[in-house]
């Protein structure tokens, strides 16, 4: 299911929205950039390693990051097209309405907040690893709970792939985004095994 549009109307300008989505698209097309080492060297020293996260010890080869800055700044890595363009759809989608239902301030203390809390809640799965985790996906997961409570009965215009046809449905966010998050369960129990 690939989500088009909601039919919840806003009354204030998305700016917040809009600037989160420019500034992951533009570190992509930086990262694009870079040569493989270069690009594994800004994952390495701007994504956050749960190790580290856990036991506070600076892995970064060398340099000394504050932790915390990690913790945001790996919000803006992505390791694909597909995780970049996914990431930002569903932020365009529903995160206009929880920036125009708290306004841009709170808005993005609330991203930031939803994002770092995914961040930890990773880092204690997985205390041991030295991988770098990177993606916006724990921060927009908060912002889609928060529609879901907010706008459950808004509809959502989908995309629905059904084998070799597509239809184009409108379905409630409450079915909508109960079925992401289903998924994101069954996902993440199968990737843990």
């Amino acid at each position: 299911m690939i989500p088009l549009k909601d039919d919840n109307p806003t009354k204030t300008f998305p700016i917040i929205t809009i600037l989160i989505i420019a500034v992951n698209i533009f570190v992509y097309v930086y990262m694009l950039t870079l040569d493989d080492a270069s690009a594994r060297n800004l994952v390495n020293l701007y994504g956050a390693t749960p190790y580290e996260l856990m036991h506070g010890l600076g892995l970064k080869n060398g340099v000394s990051l504050l932790i915390v800055f990690t913790i945001i700044t790996s919000m803006f890595l992505h390791g694909g097209l597909f995780h970049l363009l996914s990431n930002m759809l569903y932020l365009w989608v529903f995160g206009n309405n929880i920036e125009d239902s708290m306004g841009h301030l709170r808005f993005i203390f609330f991203y930031a907040i939803c994002g770092s809390v995914a961040v930890f809640a990773h880092a204690l799965i997985n205390q041991g690893s030295t991988l770098p985790m990177i993606g916006a996906s724990g921060a927009i997961s908060g912002i889609l709970g928060g529609y879901l409570i907010l706008f459950p009965r808004a509809r959502i215009l989908t995309l629905l792939p059904l084998g070799f046809f597509i239809q184009v449905v409108k379905i409630p966010a409450l079915y909508f985004l109960g079925f992401w998050i289903v998924f994101q369960i069954i996902n993440s129990t199968l990737s843990i095994g």
